[in-house]
């Protein structure tokens, strides 16, 4: 897997991590199920301290932990704060709500003479979590807070790029007081992966990353009979109808587009405006886009970083290359970029033709598709027009009316006069090859959990 961290706006290797042997794998499955056993005995006050002082920790030392972000993956300095910040909500969500959420559920009965019934969730056991690069922390909190506090242990395999920030991770766990085994980080290989989906022992995996990576992880876990959820890539809708502000409206469409350099399952990918405003749209996001300041991510007045390695800035690159050959028109906006580091100049797309495969393509960085609409339904259409189902956003000055439009977008989220956002109080999840399942919230406390109906009867009820 070549574990190693590469400062992407150097392109310096600074640090090298061996492989997992298949002996380690196998110690930590043993250790993980061992606490397991324990950890899921254990009050739930008492994991929720952990979770607690995690978040606290997190916080305690957020520039610590932001100066890896930005070192590993070349997240902006700001950025990497914010979720260092998010990633302690997450914990602190689930120290605040998962015993309410989890508490047995009474059953309606049809005959409450004869008895009652009820539901209680426990826990699988151990469960793998394969993650990816663009939020080495935010991913990792999203599934380990609210399987720890339902009573499993995690076994992590992270992206080959962000070594240190999967240690460190471990290391909070460790500092924050979580007994050993109850997560531990594998530089594993895909080999590994496979072995550790076919023991027993390991009852679940959750993936975020590509459609290729879910559809084998998908694939394994199917023949091991284990639950898999996934969140894969996304191509989300920006509808700006006619009465939207447009001065704002392009602002967050800047803002939503190039956060992370781009690379956001949710980022807004399609600009999809209505014909009226589509030329002064075009003018105003365009003039936002020029703003941008590309450069050194440790630098406070930076405002576009750079992609994660070179491979995935010359990746972009190819697939700008390709659509425009299929027929696209590319403009490229701004300031040249450096030509130190994985910078791809922000470029905008236009002339994407309902026969060019681009249109339904996932460009991981700072590439915008701008479609121009007829009216609202055909907006709708396009947006639909996707083999993606994630997030998307409408943009109106009639809210009540921006929510009718959402509900005929189809996918797993959509936003009102915002980009589509992560929180920690927020469900996140979507559809199609969008992937399957859903994290956060209570629906991400019960993913992995045993819905175990409990039946009381009386024992001289009919047959």
């Amino acid at each position: 897997m070549a574990y190693a961290t590469i400062n992407p706006y150097t392109g310096e290797t600074l640090a090298t991590f061996k492989d997992a042997e298949d002996s380690e794998v196998a110690e930590a499955i043993s250790k993980a199920h061992g606490a397991f056993l324990n950890w899921k005995e254990t009050p739930f006050f008492e994991r929720a301290k952990i979770l607690q002082r995690a978040a606290d920790l997190l916080r305690r030392d957020s520039d610590s932990y932001a100066r890896l972000l930005t070192l590993e993956m070349g997240k902006l300095v700001s950025e990497a704060k914010a979720e260092v910040e998010l990633s302690a909500q997450i914990f602190e969500y689930y120290v605040r709500n998962a015993e309410h959420l989890l508490k047995p559920e009474k059953l309606p009965v049809l005959d409450p003479a004869e008895g009652e019934a009820f539901v209680v969730h426990e826990p699988l056991g151990v469960l793998l979590a394969i993650e990816p690069w663009n939020f080495p922390y935010y991913q990792v909190a999203r599934i380990l807070a609210p399987q720890l506090a339902a009573g499993n242990t995690l076994l992590l395999k992270h992206a080959s790029n962000v070594p240190q920030s999967a240690a460190a991770f471990e290391h909070l766990m460790r500092e924050a007081g979580l007994p050993e085994g109850g997560f531990r980080d594998l530089y594993a290989t895909h080999s590994q992966i496979s072995l550790i989906l076919n023991d027993p022992r390991v009852q679940g995996v959750a993936l975020t990353g590509s459609e290729e990576a879910g559809s084998v992880v998908a694939a394994q876990a199917g023949k091991a009979l284990k639950k898999s959820t996934l969140e894969l890539g996304g191509a989300d809708a920006f509808l700006a109808l006619a009465d939207a502000d447009l001065e704002k409206t392009a602002e967050w469409a800047v803002f939503g587009r190039h956060w992370n350099g781009g690379q956001v399952c949710v980022s807004s990918k399609r600009m999809i405006v209505v014909d009226p405003i589509y030329d002064q749209f075009l003018s105003r996001y365009r003039l936002g886009v020029a703003g941008l300041v590309a450069g050194d991510p440790f630098d406070p007045n930076t405002t576009l970083a750079p992609l994660s390695s070179q491979d995935a800035a010359e990746k972009v690159k190819d697939k700008i290359r390709q659509a425009v050959t299929l027929g696209a028109k590319a403009e490229e906006v701004g300031l040249p970029v450096p030509n130190r580091g994985a910078f791809v100049q922000p470029t905008i797309l236009t002339d994407v033709g309902e026969d060019n495969p681009a249109r339904y393509w996932e460009f991981f960085g700072p590439v915008s598709m701008l479609f121009r609409a007829r009216d609202e339904d055909d907006a709708v259409r396009i947006a639909n027009d996707s083999p993606f189902g994630l997030g998307g956003s409408v943009f109106t000055s009639n809210p009540a009316h921006g929510v009718e439009v959402a509900k005929r977008v189809s996918t797993g989220m959509v936003f009102v006069n915002h980009p589509t956002k992560a929180e920690a109080d927020l469900p996140f999840g979507g559809i199609r090859r969008s992937g399957y399942g859903r994290e956060l919230i209570g629906l991400g406390l019960k993913e992995f959990v045993n819905h175990k109906l409990i039946g009381v009867v009386d024992i001289d009820a009919r047959f």
